[in-house]
């Protein structure tokens, strides 16, 4: 059997198979090689410059570096936000095996808080770049500084920082105008640029820091780091220094800023200054304020309680969004509107009783004064500021001449044009009334809107911008607060533009002054008091009722709790011939007028002869 199997066997025809198979083998891998030498021709000669590209961007990192930000100066060259050097403790979370043990060790050696640490784990969370350093503990002391240097190196990841940050050196006064800077959080960053930002620690929030912020933050540095595969910087290949923000200078005058926040003592309230031939903000209070640098690193849950629950809502912007009847300061403008539509003259006489009706045996409107003030004309409803006279007007005209008049002197409007978060007030119309209440607009509506109540509301910065135009016989500019970017003026739509309301006679203009000059000069003016000044003051005082009173219901404020009495307002402009300073304030229950318009005299007197307490000397600056 095995002589017959090997009968049949060819070796030939195997040597010949087995040749075969090692020239195929041999071809497939030559075909193989030829591939494989052609992809890495390809990669590494055709594809060079594109995998060159993409290992460095793995190995390269662009790492960008915040800038300096703007100062931000007053018109006499006073500093009103800084930035200061400061030494912060900050820990790369990367390199830190346990934060239990870390804070332990922490805590022996210098003091720092559970908000502190709340805050840190906050920022924890939040997007970073790898071996982004967390500020832990900002603003060291000399003292914690010597006692964190010693054990640095027993602290893995943790670092101490200079850094800059920003300072506001006059505190509450000016919170209100400036504004703050505050952390970015993540809603912060979905409005810019997220690569200017990296690393920058806090965005402009509120006032003038939240409005100019493109301008103050400048532009980021960069620099190209050597990374390795976990992202740790080894080495830096090139840089390109920051830009530093560009510098603010303010119409702002911080003495009449602090002085003004000063007169209004204990009271809640507002005072608004202007230069009526700019239009520039000279001073732009709401009290009480609160210290912006509370909120530059994060301000603690304590102090924000504290801010946030008080009953005077220090938070709350009272002269960009207070909304205040504007009581008898608007009498001025309704004498205007009455005179432009016909409606009054200046030598037509009226019967002014102790209350107005608008039918026999109605409801009985009140004056001020329960006797009334006999007989008088449109200067004497000035100067004695007569409730009946312009209850009969406002009967006459209704309310949509009211409402247009009213409108060109920016009531119902944005009057500011650089701070962000300004209310329009409410100057109410017919159509207003029937879309919100869906009424229609009574008689009695238009005799409150009269005497600048009912559902009239006004803000102190659009009150003080009607006044200026008021001071500027129909010429005025829109309120801002930049002067100059840098070396160059502000410009943007409105800035500097001046605008003009035209009267059908323009000597109603200056017979106005005359009355609200004679409100301080005549022997029945509301604010006669103010008498004495070696320049002519034209202003007109206000009280506005926080709660309405029943037709025979007596005012008694001894009897009422503080937060009912009535509001003191004042407008003003001196010296009156070619204003200079125009002056809104409000006293937040504050009862008689007496109180803002003393206010507004001594703000006259500072501004227009130097004539400041000597204890703001530290504010003077040196006009640049």
């Amino acid at each position: 059997m095995k002589a017959r199997y090997q009968h049949f066997r060819n070796y030939h025809q195997e040597q010949r198979l087995t040749k075969f198979r090692l020239l195929a083998a041999f071809l497939f891998v030559l075909v193989l090689s030829g591939v494989l030498i052609a992809r890495l021709f390809f990669l590494q000669v055709v594809e060079h410059e594109l995998y060159q590209t993409k290992a460095d961007e793995n190995r390269v990192m662009l790492v960008t570096e915040p800038p300096p930000r703007g100062l931000i100066y007053d018109r006499n060259g006073v500093v009103l936000a800084d930035n200061r050097a400061i030494h912060s403790l900050t820990v790369i979370p990367e390199r830190v095996k346990s934060f239990d043990e870390l804070k332990l060790t922490l805590q022996n050696i210098i003091e720092i808080s559970d908000a502190e640490w709340e805050s840190f784990h906050n920022r924890l969370k939040e997007y970073r770049r790898p071996y982004q350093s967390i500020t832990l503990k900002s603003q060291l002391t000399d003292e914690e500084w010597a006692k964190i240097s010693v054990d640095l190196y027993k602290l893995d990841g943790v670092r101490v920082e200079d850094q800059l940050t920003r300072f506001y050196p006059h505190g509450e006064a000016f919170v209100h105008a400036i504004g703050y800077v505050g952390r970015i959080t993540k809603k912060d960053l979905e409005k810019v640029d997220q690569q200017a930002y990296q690393g920058a620690l806090f965005i402009g929030k509120t006032g003038v820091e939240g409005f100019y912020e493109d301008e103050l933050f400048g532009s980021p540095g960069l620099s190209k780091v050597e990374v390795n595969a976990r992202g740790r910087i080894m080495s830096e290949l090139g840089r390109q220094n920051p830009t530093p923000g560009k510098d603010l200078h303010l119409h702002l005058d911080a003495r009449l800023q602090q002085y003004a926040y000063d007169l209004l003592g204990d009271y809640v309230g507002s005072v608004v200054a202007l230069d009526p031939s700019t239009g520039g903000v000279l001073a732009l209070v709401s009290k009480p304020g609160f210290d912006p640098n509370w909120f530059v690193r994060g301000i603690s849950s304590k102090n924000y309680s504290l801010l946030r629950n008080s009953p005077k809502l220090p938070l709350f912007n009272r002269a960009l969004r207070g909304g205040y009847p504007p009581a008898s300061t608007i009498k001025p403008f309704m004498a205007l509107s009455g005179l432009e539509y016909g409606f009054a003259s200046w030598s037509e006489r009226y019967f002014a009783g102790g209350y107005y009706q608008i039918n026999p045996g109605g409801r009985r409107y009140r004056d001020w004064k329960r006797e009334g003030h006999g007989l008088i004309d449109l200067e004497r409803s000035i100067i004695e500021s007569v409730d009946t006279y312009y209850y009969q007007l406002a009967h006459k005209m209704g309310i949509t001449p009211i409402h247009n008049f009213l409108s060109r002197f920016g009531f119902g409007q944005t009057t500011l044009l650089d701070l962000h978060g300004g209310s329009v007030g409410l100057l109410p119309s017919n159509e207003w009334k029937k879309a919100k209440y869906n009424e229609p607009w009574y008689t009695g509506d238009s005799l409150n809107i009269g005497i600048g109540q009912g559902y009239m509301v006004a803000t102190p910065v659009q009150v003080a911008a009607a006044t200026s135009a008021l001071a500027g016989r129909g010429r005025y500019y829109q309120p801002r607060m930049v002067d100059t970017i840098g070396d160059e003026s502000v410009n943007f739509e409105g800035a500097g533009e001046e605008k003009k309301i035209q009267l059908k006679d323009s000597r109603n203009w200056e017979k106005m002054v005359v009355a609200m000059k004679k409100v301080i000069t005549d022997s029945k003016g509301t604010a006669r008091r103010l008498q004495g000044t070696q320049y002519d003051i034209a202003g007109k005082t206000g009280t506005g009722q926080v709660f309405s009173l029943q037709e025979d219901e007596e005012y008694d404020a001894d009897a009422l709790a503080k937060k009912l009495h009535d509001h003191a307002l004042f407008i003003g402009f001196a010296p009156a011939e070619k204003p200079k300073i125009t002056v809104f304030a409000i006293f937040e229950n504050g009862g008689k007028s007496s109180k803002p318009a003393d206010l507004s005299k001594k703000l006259f007197d500072a501004y227009l002869y130097d004539d400041y307490p000597e204890k703001y000397n530290y504010l003077k600056g040196k006009a640049e």
